[in-house]
């Protein structure tokens, strides 16, 4: 009888009242919610608002879609996915997971704020846990999702949430700011810091929210690993099959959770809505009420060079200076009409590792017209007596013509190993090994070559998942020095040296 008189109540009420058509429309667009509840601040001009709104929603409602795993994420209109998505299957891949890089006091996480409310007020049945750096920002968070969905309506003029959602209420004796629920729900959100713990609890809807606190941890590599542990231990744990995930962040460092995610075989499970501050192409900016050219200069000129870029540009500060700004790619290796390799020869160059903390460096590479592609890589940490059999196995396995092993710090030894376990385990000679004693300076070999890698060499189109850590070491690796390794960047170098021509090296063998 209760939901009958509610249900009753609710629509005398709506078909009494002047505002109807706006409520409805503001429970049917998220877009529209945002300018009802806060007219002032979600404006028509202000573009990149109405973009993340409709992004949000457009994720919640299953419309960032691609029809084969190779296809781009693209977002449809509800008519174009009932119209062009009408089966299932490979042809209707749908997006789960958002990643939102967005420059701060943009109104990326008030935006969030209220699309958990949204989301709650479209049904009582979502569940939804938030993250943010610590127990101070989760509770600010957590308390402006609550106190918007339990706001009491003290001016005419003014919009709340009751009035686009009038049965959606917070459930009587649920004081918590952090965990509670709706009425007629038993759990609806939970807000924690991260390293919180939300054991036993599960949700459809998992927000992380600014993660990072500042540049000093963005430069830490031991606290964006326990992060990332978290995350992946954790926060993913908690998230039921088919659930959102949405991860809200400044682009501090390759290794905070964007790009680890990024960097991983799920990077093409997400949908990426970046947005600078400045575009540097038009000379505009992204909102000039919030920020202006002005403002932007004066803030840039007070910060370091680095921060400036991650903050407002979306650049991590470890790609900042980087040396390899592009590198190609291909997706087969050059063939003739008939289907047949083109290769001169394949080549291989080792740096071995000088000291226990350097990595050995090994890359395999095929030569045709003045360019190298890349074929395998050995990158590792591991001692000499796992590299040797896994080199050798390398080099037989790809039929190099020629490896070229440096000689310092006990190369010459490795590269007899080497070769031994070429013969005994493969009966293969088909590998010339020659080895050097490499004396010129490392870090002008690799500046004075890094235009003829960026140029002429080329990597498989997959070859972050295949190899993470030497592209990883490559695409962090800084024009002006100051680098804890260099061993990828020299490995990399040595094969541009030998391509085409033989480098001015004093051979030994």
């Amino acid at each position: 009888m209760n939901s009958i008189f509610t249900e009753f109540r609710d629509h005398f009420q709506s078909a009494n009242n002047p505002d109807t058509d706006k409520y409805k429309a503001a429970q049917d667009s998220f877009w529209a919610y945002c300018k009802l509840l806060d007219p002032k601040f979600f404006k028509d001009g202000r573009p990149h608002l109405r973009t993340i709104a409709e992004t949000l929603q457009a994720l919640y409602e299953g419309r960032i879609r691609k029809h084969t795993d190779r296809s781009p994420w693209q977002i449809y209109t509800k008519a174009e996915t009932k119209e062009i998505f009408a089966g299932s299957g490979d042809d209707n891949i749908i997006c789960r997971q958002l990643m939102m890089n967005i420059p701060p006091r943009h109104g990326k996480s008030y935006s969030l704020t209220l699309f958990t409310q949204w989301m709650l007020g479209k049904s009582t049945q979502n569940k939804v846990i938030t993250v943010s750096y610590n127990d101070i920002l989760s509770t600010r968070f957590s308390t402006m999702v609550r106190d918007g969905i339990d706001a009491t309506k003290i001016d005419k003029s003014w919009v709340i949430f009751a009035d686009v959602f009038p049965s959606v209420k917070i459930k009587d004796g649920d004081g918590a700011k952090q965990i509670w629920a709706l009425e007629g729900s038993f759990f609806n959100y939970l807000g924690t810091g991260f390293g919180g713990t939300i054991t036993g609890i599960g949700c459809n809807i998992g927000i992380i929210d600014d993660p990072v606190k500042n540049a000093e941890e963005a430069y830490n590599d031991n606290a964006l690993e326990k992060q990332w542990m978290w995350y992946g231990d954790t926060f993913v744990s908690r998230l039921e099959e088919g659930a959102i995930q949405i991860v809200n962040m400044t682009r501090w460092s390759t290794k905070d959770i964007c790009g680890r995610i990024l960097s991983s075989d799920d990077a093409p499970d997400w949908y990426e809505l970046t947005m600078q501050a400045y575009n540097q192409e038009t000379g505009t900016m992204l909102c000039p009420e919030l920020l202006s050219y002005k403002s932007y200069m004066k803030k840039k000129r007070v910060m370091s060079p680095d921060i400036a870029e991650a903050n407002y540009q979306q650049e991590p500060v470890d790609v900042q200076g980087k040396l390899y700004t592009t590198l190609k790619t291909y997706t087969e290796l050059p063939k003739d009409s008939r289907g047949r390799l083109l290769a001169e020869r394949t080549i291989n160059y080792t740096d071995t590792a000088d000291t226990g903390k350097d990595f050995l460096c090994s890359i395999n590479a095929i030569e045709y017209n003045g360019e190298a592609y890349i074929t395998n890589v050995l990158f590792t940490d591991k001692p000499m007596a796992v590299t040797e059999p896994q080199l050798a196995k390398m080099l037989n396995t790809d039929n190099v013509n020629i490896a070229y092993i440096e000689s310092n710090s006990g190369g010459a030894g490795f590269a007899r190993n080497v070769e031994r376990l070429m013969w005994n385990e493969y009966r293969s000679k088909k590998t010339v090994v020659r080895t050097f004693h490499q004396s010129k300076n490392k870090q002008a070999r690799i500046l004075a070559n890094s235009s003829y890698v960026m140029e002429h060499i080329y990597f498989p189109v997959n070859w972050a998942i295949r190899w993470p850590e030497f592209y990883k070491a490559l695409m962090t690796y800084k024009a002006k020095g100051g680098n804890k390794h260099d061993d990828a960047a020299d490995g990399l170098t040595g094969i541009a040296e030998h391509i085409g021509t033989e480098a001015e090296i004093e051979f030994l063998t």
